[in-house]
């Protein structure tokens, strides 16, 4: 069947077909290991999911994606198994496929927009974007480097999500792009942050792999504004992209927060996925392995911190949240996963103090049964406490998973950069600062946010780089 006869497919022939299921690792094995949870769709399986899209005349999920991927023009490729091509499709809009396939909220974006779901299943588009990007990586060759044909160069200041995005537009657009790393390991919060169970690392490197095939160098371990100012990039460099992120760690400010056995989640992530905490004393950093494990808050964050607690050996690990299950704003189905793997959801459970022993040993949290009630500013339905509702929960470990907040370590040696009252880089619509050539994007403009928006930033970013520095006059001989 042609992409144009399916086309013109009646969707009541599309319905019967039912939305492929992802296989997965039995939850009580992988409970007890830091494998990949999802498996990957067979190619028999993707066909099928692929042939499920009524190739819409006006596609709403484009406009849901936030790097614009033409998701009909790749499904219909697939369907048709010409996968060579959806992957060049793919590429061609979103730079990190293989990542975006694995932890993109889809079902809040593209898949949302989806006319099938609408009285059924919505087309499975991120399945079929990590299984197009993993079949590439397998058969496709890594793209040659590209010739710094604009004879510029721009900087670019973290390798997170943001950064490998702007990167690879602006190799693609033919200029030298250096990336600075503050870590000893290229990936930002896709190496640190998410754990192995749902992005393994060997992804990562691939991608960082195809960017350095295509020209892109890595600095690691320099750490932008002190190893190096941003005038003194402005020195060596065209234009300058900061991308660094937002990775100071937001607490809750109630007492015994500096008790050992407390921490704040992106260190706890940190030591296990970057450092190999779980392997220790194999690797040299170590990461206390807590019997009963409480993780405040019920974002993604906190579902890859309490999923891994589990896999450290937690006989109970705990989700403690204020609101109730309807307002986690954690992924459905990494709240499943979690439920699969023995997390326990403490819900309407709002903490009031961390406890601990006469050697300053954590040994619980004293909670507050929370209530619903009317909305509050943003629409969201407010917790109220039940009074008389106290309680203490018994733990020896507490990881904070509550955001993250703008790390002012650039920023305090750049006084020329404006910033709002969170700490952030205000850029205009352009992406960029208050200094000329000088743009911004992901987490450290926005605060705390998804991977796939980062990366729509620095799509954006990269364009407006090549504007501006076309319409810069040449330099003189």
């Amino acid at each position: 069947m042609n992409q144009l006869t399916q086309s013109r497919m009646p969707s009541r022939q599309h319905l019967p077909i039912p939305r492929q299921k992802m296989p997965e690792q039995d939850a009580a094995a992988r409970a007890d290991n830091f494998n990949e949870v999802n498996l990957g769709l067979t190619e028999e399986a993707a066909r099928l999911e692929a042939g499920r899209c009524l190739q819409c005349k006006k596609p709403r999920c484009v406009g849901g994606c936030p790097v614009a991927v033409n998701i009909p023009k790749f499904l219909g490729l697939v369907a048709e198994n010409r996968l060579a091509e959806a992957a060049h499709v793919l590429r061609c809009d979103n730079a990190l496929p293989a990542v975006t396939g694995r932890v993109c909220p889809q079902e809040k974006q593209c898949e949302a927009h989806c006319v099938l779901g609408r009285k059924g299943s919505a087309v499975g588009i991120g399945y079929l974007e990590r299984f197009v990007a993993d079949w590439a990586d397998q058969h496709c060759p890594p793209p040659a480097a590209a010739i710094s044909a604009q004879g510029k160069k721009v900087a670019i200041v973290g390798s997170g999500p943001a950064g490998l995005t702007a990167a690879g537009e602006l190799a693609r657009r033919g200029y030298a792009v250096t990336i600075y790393e503050a870590l000893h390991k290229a990936g930002g919060v896709l190496s640190y942050g998410i754990p192995e169970f749902r992005l393994p690392k060997k992804i990562v490197a691939r991608e960082i792999e195809r960017l350095q095939a295509a020209g892109v160098t890595f600095r690691c371990n320099v750490v932008i504004g002190r190893t190096y100012t941003i005038q003194e990039l402005q020195a060596q460099f065209d234009a300058i992209f900061i991308a660094n992120g937002a990775g100071l760690p937001a607490f809750m400010n109630i007492p015994g927060e500096s008790l050992k056995g407390v921490y704040a989640a992106n260190e706890y992530l940190t030591r296990i996925n970057l450092m190999n905490a779980h392997r220790f004393p194999d690797s040299r950093t170590p990461v206390l392995n807590g019997r009963r494990v409480a993780v405040i808050g019920a974002g993604n964050v906190a579902m890859d911190a309490v999923r891994s607690a589990r896999r450290l050996g937690a006989a109970e690990a705990m989700i403690v949240y204020r609101r109730s299950r309807n307002e986690m704003p954690a992924r459905i189905e990494e709240i499943n996963h979690a439920e699969a793997e023995g997390i326990t959801l403490q819900l309407l459970t709002a903490p009031l103090e961390i406890i601990g022993d006469d050697r300053r040993w954590v040994t619980g949290l004293k909670c507050q049964r929370m209530q619903m009630g009317a909305p509050d500013a943003s629409g969201r339905a407010r917790p109220e406490p039940v009074p008389g509702s106290e309680f203490i929960l018994p733990c020896d470990v507490v990881v904070m998973a509550i955001g993250t907040r703008a790390n002012p370590l650039l920023t305090a040696t750049c006084p020329e950069l404006k910033l709002n009252a969170h700490g952030n880089i205000i850029v205009d619509e352009n992406g960029m600062t208050s200094l000329a050539g000088v743009f911004a994007g992901g987490d450290i403009v926005r605060g705390a946010a998804t991977v796939i928006l980062a990366m729509g930033d620095g799509k954006r970013a990269a364009k407006s780089i090549d504007q501006h520095l076309r319409a810069q006059p040449p330099a003189a001989n």
